[in-house]
């Protein structure tokens, strides 16, 4: 993983693993819920062997990672996660770089990715385009799809909180086995990511998460006008790799012309064959291939 560090960047005492050459191309892994920088272990050596600067963060809400104010919104929204992915590039003066991730550190490069183009050399995304389309969130998916979904539901609730609180890493384990359904997993993998739900903010960054994207609660003020062009839906118009796993068990059947309509410049989806949501885990060597392909590309 390299060198546990931490930089004020933004509203956060942000902490993040740096790994290779400090003057090679900079390329940031995103992890999401509920995991941690500790699934991209084999991908982060991968990129450092290859020469590249690797800075894998801890997101708001988990582990190290500290708000400044007690003052700041424990907002999970979309915008947060992708002004704190700028703020974190800004104070380790990081001009370009390769933004990859999935769920919702796939979804903090996307927002980066398309509002700020110019400090993207390319955009590695699990799941494809993942900027929310919260005015639509109302709208029913098919029951299949509503069953995947259960865990947003019950975090709607009081119940749901406090089940969050009494069981997060019950809940996580659960998910990730529902979530890759052919990926067999230890407890020692798992409970080393586990450590980063006990940040004494996780719980209500969670919470906060899944009752913005439907509508339910107010965002963070600080972040109207970048909830505002993101409503858009904007076209992310900087070269992108999709990768979609076959066997993911939350986001359901996937093809590979899926979400093209988002992307304006070079644009590939792969499907992998066997592989669930936890792309970085499972495979690794494909997940760190992208990012190095894409440098490839830009600066041949």
């Amino acid at each position: 993983m390299g060198e546990l560090r931490s930089v004020i960047a933004g509203v956060l005492n942000c902490s993040y693993y740096e790994a290779g050459p400090s003057d090679g191309p900079a390329v940031f892994l995103l992890h999401g819920f509920p995991y941690a920088p500790q699934v991209y272990e084999s991908v982060a050596a991968q990129l450092a062997k290859a020469g590249c600067r690797v800075i894998t963060p801890y997101l708001r809400g988990y582990g190290p990672t500290q708000f400044l104010s007690e003052e700041t919104l424990r907002s999970g929204e979309q915008a947060a996660l992708g002004a704190d992915l700028l703020a974190l590039m800004d104070a380790l003066e990081i001009e370009r770089a390769i933004l990859s991730g999935y769920d919702w550190g796939g979804r903090a490069a996307c927002v980066v990715s398309a509002l700020w183009p110019q400090r993207v050399i390319g955009l590695v995304s699990g799941g494809g385009y993942n900027v929310q389309n919260i005015a639509t969130s109302d709208t029913p998916s098919h029951p299949e799809a509503e069953l995947r979904h259960w865990y947003q539901y019950y975090f709607h609730s009081e119940r749901g909180r406090r089940g969050l609180i009494e069981n997060r890493h019950e809940i996580g384990q659960l998910l990730w086995q529902l979530w890759s359904p052919k990926w067999t997993f230890d407890d020692e993998v798992y409970n080393r990511c586990a450590k980063a739900f006990n940040n004494k903010d996780y719980v209500e960054v969670v919470i906060h998460s899944y009752r913005h994207r439907y509508a339910l609660v107010d965002g963070d003020p600080a972040y109207t006008d970048i909830e505002k062009q993101l409503a858009a839906q904007p076209v992310i118009e900087v070269p992108t790799l999709g990768l979609f796993g076959d066997a993911n068990g939350v986001a359901g059947p996937c093809s590979e012309h899926l979400d093209r309509a988002k992307f304006s410049q070079s644009y590939d989806a792969r499907v992998l064959a066997d592989v669930g949501h936890n792309i970085p885990l499972e495979a690794p060597e494909v997940f760190a291939g992208a990012a190095l392909e894409l440098l490839q590309r830009n600066h041949g």
